[in-house]
């Protein structure tokens, strides 16, 4: 038809190079699968392990390729902004790729062991990453929703996949419940801030919020709320933990320690990005309902810590006690508890991990009695004093990382002028090393004769641990270079 003029289709600009990281990781899972379905009797735990290392380890090389152009040429944006690539994002992607390195290092020997399939498990640990990256990442909050549901998704299967547990079935329908509370929370706030805004960009949303003056804020106001109230569930923080103690001890130990660190810090960078990037203006309204949070979380987990007889379920709490310290360096709503939140997350990374990796070489997956560690410090005293550093640095004992990370999250609420709240996060770091030296107790203080425990250390494990408690301790003495590392992503949170 002559009459009708055509209309020519212009599709979004595609940086291809800062969209990398996430190729790789979901290139290997397909490779892992597509490999493991045409030669199921070849494919063995090795390959899967081996496979998922190389995917990681390059796409921290490529990662590192994107901070030295985020460092020259300042941050920049891919697919219509949907992903940001800045220093934010780039200090997340190296960490969870950093986690990524460890967990398939922690399960290479624990799948053997179990008997869970190495190619689904290592699959899916991929696709959870490349979630998380995304999560990171999303400059939209549709984008940063299908991120978490990746993240999600992978992680309901692989909770799952102990299944001569009813534990593990029973920890992957609840952890399914709590995302389903989730999700919901999120994609209503998502409506209605799309409804007051009309925008789910969040360069947009900030642009708008800048420019116009509410009549009425309280669409806006409970959007922020139902967003705030998501992210919560996600992080475990008190009083929407409810079932994550339990998920946490059911499932596998390298889940649980993927969970507690990963999929924790992945949350906790989906809500700085959305409020600090979009809601920064109205942090006035938000900093004292996340103030709120941070003191029930940091209560609850301390307390709740002390009163467990499972070790799994000790650090269980501990982890929802530690996701209270990030939000009291959040609610600062300043550069310097940003960036308090960004060097937390990152230390409790390795301590965790070394933390589950532990605990997974302690054979049985059933039940961690604390009974069971008795003693360990006479018959395996490598292996003793590893989970001791690591113990130590949670309670936030000079000379490693979890006391420059409580310092410094206690020095951003004083400069905020939150003194009750410091002073409650100073008092959780005492009860909570109750718990933690009652672990090196138990390890250590035996009637004599007694026999301690004498796991086996796979060398894969063994790896990790060295890597997690020189981390830690390298950081607990020379913390600069990560204090460094985590202000330089702080200021390019989000751009237009």
């Amino acid at each position: 038809m002559r009459g009708l003029s055509q209309s020519v289709f212009v599709g979004p600009s595609i940086d291809w190079w800062a969209l990398l990281p996430q190729m790789i990781l979901l290139g290997a899972a397909l490779l892992i699968l597509l490999v493991s379905a045409l030669a199921p009797q070849r494919t063995s735990g090795g390959f899967s392990t081996v496979t998922t290392l190389c995917a990681a380890i390059t796409a921290y090389i490529v990662a590192l390729g994107l901070w030295s152009d985020v460092q020259t040429e300042g941050p920049s944006a891919s697919i219509a902004s949907a992903l940001g690539v800045d220093g934010f994002s780039i200090f997340f992607t190296i960490l969870i790729l950093t986690g990524l390195v460890a967990t398939a290092l922690i399960a290479h020997s624990y799948l053997e062991r179990e008997g869970i399939d190495p190619p689904e498990f290592h699959a899916l640990l991929l696709c959870s990453a490349a979630g998380a990256i995304v999560m990171a990442s999303a400059n939209d909050l549709i984008v940063m929703f299908l991120g978490l549901e990746a993240l999600s998704i992978g992680l309901y299967v692989m909770i799952a996949m102990h299944a001569r547990r009813p534990e593990a079935r029973e920890s992957a329908m609840k952890y399914f419940v709590l995302g389903a509370f989730s999700s919901t929370f999120l994609l209503y706030g998502i409506a209605l801030i799309y409804g007051s805004t009309g925008s789910t960009n969040l360069v947009h949303v900030r642009d708008y919020l800048g420019a116009v003056v509410f009549r009425d804020q309280h669409l806006l106001m409970a959007g922020m709320a139902l967003l705030l109230v998501g992210f919560s569930f996600k992080v475990a923080a008190a009083p929407f933990h409810f079932w994550a103690p339990d998920v946490y001890q059911g499932a596998p130990s390298p889940v649980t320690g993927w969970m507690a660190s990963i999929a924790k810090a992945a949350g906790f960078a989906a809500f700085l990005r959305v409020f600090f990037g979009a809601f920064g203006a109205h942090n006035a309204d938000w900093s004292p309902v996340v103030a709120v949070l941070a003191f029930l979380t940091l209560v609850i987990g301390a307390v709740m810590a002390i009163l467990q007889t499972d070790v799994k379920r000790m650090l269980a709490f501990s982890s929802i006690s530690h996701a209270g310290y990030v939000l009291v360096a959040v609610q600062s709503t300043a550069d310097a508890g940003t960036s308090a939140a960004l060097f937390y997350l990152f230390t409790y990374t390795f301590m965790v991990l070394g933390s589950f990796a532990i605990i997974g070489a302690m054979g049985a997956d059933e039940e961690q009695p604390l009974a069971r560690y008795a003693g360990l410090g006479r018959s395996r005293p490598v292996l003793a004093m590893a989970f001791t550093i690591l113990l130590l640095a949670q309670a936030g004992i000079p000379l490693t990382s979890g006391f420059v990370g409580k310092f410094q999250v206690i020095a951003a609420a004083v400069g905020h002028r939150s003194y009750l709240l410091a002073a409650v996060a100073m008092l959780s770091a005492v009860i909570g090393a109750f718990m933690y030296l009652r672990i090196v107790m138990t390890m250590y203080v035996v009637d004599e004769g007694t026999e301690g425990p004498s796991p086996t250390l796979h060398w894969t494990v063994a790896i990790v641990l060295i890597g997690t408690v020189g981390f830690t301790l390298l950081v607990g003495i020379v913390p600069q270079f990560l204090i460094e590392f985590a202000e330089d992503a702080v200021p390019v949170l989000i751009r237009g």
